[in-house]
């Protein structure tokens, strides 16, 4: 920052003109606004005068409201309501609420009265009248989840009838000290063992300059400091983010910080904090610098001046140049909001800035304040990265799932996958004998991150012929197709598999919230009578897959005699089934799966999902049932040739370059991307093959493939294959060199220096009949 007087400023967060737009950062606010699933229960506390809306309810008991006062007394006069009904323990997921009643010295109550809204399409407005503890509760029955009746989610806002302050995150846990780095300034602070500091952009787009320094080692006139050199060696990437790779280290390579929560996940470890010399080198000498104000911070803990220090420069948006190798800029990703939560792993001096540079785009042409939050020890925050499911969508922090109580028990190395942790691997089987056990045996596997969406109405069929690629009214009920989704060019929005529940009910089970604004875009232009329903995170699933899987679940599969029982289930068939008799636990079960192997897939209702993992184990214990992760599962899928997205397909690929042209019925009368796959399909130029490589060597994706001198393709996907015992890959290749058998070559060092030679084949490579998934 300078000292000269702005005549007219500006601001990126919240900006829209025709020639510039920031879509992905909204204007902060401290309305706050809360998602509930079927069976989800939310807890708020309000203060007189905040507001709490709500969307309209589509039908009569859609939520459940209770209210306690300070006293701990039922309290939902404070809303200007009363008790119309009981809340039904059994009908959400309540554990958290059971346990924060028993919390606040209510012990073992189970009777509590709840206000019941009526449904109404127009949206409902509460406001408190004094200081309480609001839970609002979606009920549903987990039968009704199951079998698609137990409606969508609802939305709620939060708005304080008086901000205090500046729109900042709630506490991560209990706050020893907080405080604001002011603009243009750096704070210096003490971290003992164990505490976890938090450090926020406020506004947005802001960087922040961070170093560490360990206590005993100043105590011993020694700067042991975070390396980021060190660092970066470690953790085999740029920076650490939540998860296995989740430490900065010294120049001794001692762990010193834990990063346990990432919302942002842009940052810089190559630069230097900004310094004075930078600013007189582009002709603004005199001009405020990180490095300045890292060295008087720091000073009062005998840390020596430096005219230009390393620094970990959170939120600062870098990345190497590819081809030319250079460290490339541009303004942040960071929102209003966003922050960075690490764990002190030993006592240790601390300093950070709100930097002051304000003549490139580093942060945002507009320097703003930085906060500060230091937690104390023991505080139960979960590591996290953040979710949304579109740039301008609310953030969500990754959860674990359902049943991450049992996962985390086998394994450490987890994964985001959407708004959850996925196993990575086991490491007690480790990839390779996952790979075999899905092979030869049974395997089990969290694939709760799915997207589920349920469409019901009397227009539920005629949105999924005109969004989907297959012949709808060929599905049977309780069948189930494999199915893609395209734009109006062909191109893949996104693939799953459709069920249909009923004759005007289907659940579309896919990869991407894309689909659900496809869905929503289509049937509001068309007037259609439907209603399409999220149900997130309240259907969590789990893949059993392998030839031993059928045997498994005869032992403990129970189904009624008026639906598909699991013998008549064929290759994606579906039923409705309980665990081991008609009390049970209720489940859906699939016959599908994402191997190539005979699998089934079970979604649950979460308060069933501990029961039926353990069921499974239990039954699968003889036929050695492992389970398995992600490695495995990716070497599983490119030997059974099978498309994933920002791979196979992606952005300006259709559906037959993708290699789906299997999933689209041309002869159908109409559907979004119809006639560009017409016009594809009868001049293509490009199609996906297979790739037989003549070594061990595993080409990245994106790798040219090459004829002679002349690319001809592009690596989609590769792997080893431990059956085939050679490295094998999917390639979009020129139909003009796409014949099976056609010699070609993997590019790599620059894709001319080396070659892999690789020979075309079909895919998939394994089982290229699907006899096994049929058996």
């Amino acid at each position: 920052m300078r000292s000269q007087a702005v005549l007219y400023a500006f601001n990126n967060v919240g900006h829209e003109t025709p020639g510039r737009k920031f879509p992905g950062f909204r204007k902060p606010t401290q309305t706050r606004t809360y998602v509930l699933s079927p069976r989800e229960a939310v807890h708020l506390k309000v203060l007189p005068g905040d507001l709490l809306s709500f969307d309209g309810f589509a039908g009569a008991g859609d939520l459940q409201i209770v209210a306690f006062s300070e006293a701990g007394d039922e309290a939902l006069a404070v809303l200007g309501l009363s008790a119309s009904s009981e809340l039904d323990i059994q009908s959400f997921d309540s554990a958290e609420f059971c346990g924060w009643v028993a919390a606040q010295g209510g012990g073992e109550r189970l009777s509590f009265g709840a206000h019941l809204p009526k449904a109404s399409v127009e949206p409902m407005v509460l406001k408190a009248e004094k200081t309480a503890d609001i839970w609002l509760v979606r009920p549903a029955s987990t039968n009704d989840l199951i079998s698609g009746a137990a409606g969508g989610v609802l939305s709620v806002s939060h708005a304080p009838a008086a901000p205090v302050g500046r729109p900042l995150p709630l506490p991560l846990g209990d706050v020893r000290e907080e405080f604001t780095v002011q603009r243009g300034t750096g704070v210096a602070y003490e971290l003992r063992e164990g505490e976890i500091v938090q450090i926020i952009d406020i506004e947005g787009q802001q960087c922040s300059d961070f170093m560490a320094f360990r206590s005993d080692g100043l105590h011993g006139g020694q700067e042991w400091m975070i390396d980021s050199t060190a660092t970066r060696s470690m953790v085999r990437r740029s920076y650490p983010e939540p998860g296995l790779f989740d430490k900065f280290y010294d120049r001794e390579m001692r762990p010193m910080l834990n990063v346990v929560q990432d919302t942002c996940g842009r940052h810089d470890t190559f630069g230097l904090a900004c310094t004075s010399r930078g600013y007189e080198e582009r002709g603004f000498p005199g001009h405020v610098n990180c490095s300045d104000n890292m060295s008087n911070a720091l000073a009062r803990y005998g840390v020596g001046r430096r005219s230009a220090w390393p620094a970990i420069n959170f939120f600062w948006n870098t990345w190497v140049d590819p081809h030319h190798h250079t460290i490339q800029t541009e303004e942040s990703h960071s929102r209003p909001g966003d922050y960075v939560a690490m764990k002190a792993m030993a006592d240790m001096v601390c300093v950070s800035t709100a930097c002051p540079d304000d003549i490139d785009p580093i942060n945002g042409w507009n320097p703003t304040d930085i906060h500060v939050r230091i937690y104390r020890p023991d505080q139960p925050i979960r590591r996290a990265v953040a979710y949304r499911e579109k740039e301008d969508a609310p953030m969500t922090i990754s959860q674990n799932s359902a049943f991450h109580e049992r996962l985390t028990c086998l394994t450490q190395q987890f994964t985001p996958a959407r708004n959850l942790w996925a196993p990575v691997s086991f490491p007690s089987h480790g990839t390779l004998g996952e790979y075999w056990a899905c092979r030869e045996a049974v395997t089990v596997q969290d694939m709760s991150g799915l997207r589920k969406y349920d469409i019901i109405g009397p227009d539920a069929a005629k949105l999924m012929q005109l969004a989907t690629t297959r012949n709808v009214e060929k599905l049977a009920v309780w069948r189930a197709y494999y199915t893609l989704m395209c734009d109006d060019s062909g191109t893949v929005i996104d693939d799953g598999t459709l069920l249909r529940l009923g004759p005007e009910l289907f659940r579309w089970c896919c990869g991407s919230e894309e689909s659900a604004r496809t869905l929503e875009a289509l049937a509001r232009d068309r007037e259609l009578h439907v209603r399409i329903q999220d149900n997130r995170d309240a259907l969590p699933n789990l893949a059993l897959q392998g030839p031993k899987s059928r045997d498994l679940l005869q032992k403990i599969v129970f189904t009624q005699p008026h639906v598909p029982s699991l013998d008549q289930m064929k290759w994606f068939g579906l039923t409705v089934a309980r665990l081991n008799d008609r009390e049970g636990a209720p489940f859906l079960l699939s016959r599908t799966g994402y191997t190539g192997e005979l699998g089934y897939e079970i979604f649950c209702a979460k308060s069933d999902a501990i029961e039926i993992w353990d069921a499974v184990m239990a039954a699968g214990e003889e036929f050695g049932i492992t389970p398995m992760g992600t490695a495995a599962l990716e070497i599983i899928r490119i030997e059974a040739g099978l498309a994933a997205r920002n791979a196979e397909f992606a952005p300006g690929i259709d559906a037959y370059e993708a290699g789906l042209g299997f999933a689209v019925d041309l002869k159908k009368e109409d559907f979004t991307g119809k006639d560009a796959l017409e016009r594809n399909a009868r001049e293509p130029r490009r199609v996906l093959k297979g790739l037989l490589i003549d070594s061990d060597d595993v080409p990245s994706h994106g790798a040219p493939v090459y004829a002679g001198e002349r690319q001809v393709g592009v690596v989609t996907s590769a792997t080893r294959s431990p059956t085939l015992e050679h490295a094998i890959a999917m390639a979009r290749i020129a139909v003009e060199h796409a014949e099976t058998g056609t010699e070609l070559e993997i590019g790599q060092l620059d894709g001319r220096m080396k070659r892999l030679g690789a020979a075309v084949s079909d895919i998939p490579f394994i089982d290229p009949q699907r006899k096994r998934a049929r058996a």
